[in-house]
């Protein structure tokens, strides 16, 4: 009489085979996913910026993003608020509040390993690693606004994101290529 199933070398030998490629490919996760999660952050203050743009031109009034690089975060506001002050976000109508460690992975504001910065001609890179005035990007109701880029690194520091938008409203999304030390 036959009878179905695995002998216990079958199951051995396939645990041992199931061990190693998980020893092998859990490394590459541990090394790739920081980089991913950085990569997400620079997408989303991309996205963001046209969001901002989109309810500048919509709402026919300036909107801005506010970048907090001491709480590690940006506000979408679609309104100053009574200081008439961008900066004073406490008054601001803030449609939205994004937290950078909320990526995890250690993304922060930074220019990691990038010498010079985004912009054309390349000029020193900020301290704080944001070159808008004030730390505020503006957009007005025609859809353009200040000039500017933010910078966004890992823990890690290799690889570096520049978000930035043009005076006539283009939004650029730019990453920082070691090996030709330009932004691609």
């Amino acid at each position: 009489m036959k009878k179905d199933g695995f002998t216990l070398i079958e199951l051995l030998v396939t645990m041992v085979v199931l061990a190693i490629v998980t020893a092998i490919t859990i490394p590459v996760f541990a090394r790739w996913l920081p980089d991913y999660r950085l990569r997400a952050a620079a997408r989303d203050v991309y996205s963001n910026m046209h969001l901002t743009k989109r309810g500048a031109m919509r709402n026919n009034s300036d909107w801005a993003i506010v970048f907090d690089t001491g709480a590690n975060r940006y506000l979408v506001c679609s309104d100053r608020g009574t200081d008439n002050s961008w900066s004073g976000t406490a008054d601001n109508a803030v449609e939205k509040t994004v937290l950078l460690t909320g990526y995890e992975s250690g993304v922060k504001y930074g220019h990691g390993v990038a010498t010079k910065s985004a912009t054309t001609p390349p000029c020193a890179l900020h301290a704080d690693n944001v070159s808008y005035n004030y730390n505020v990007a503006v957009f007005n109701p025609r859809g353009t606004g200040s000039a500017g880029y933010v910078y966004l690194e890992n823990d890690e520091g290799a690889i570096t994101y520049a978000v930035g938008t043009r005076g006539t409203g283009i939004i650029l999304l730019r990453k920082w290529n070691s090996s030709s030390s330009e932004w691609e």
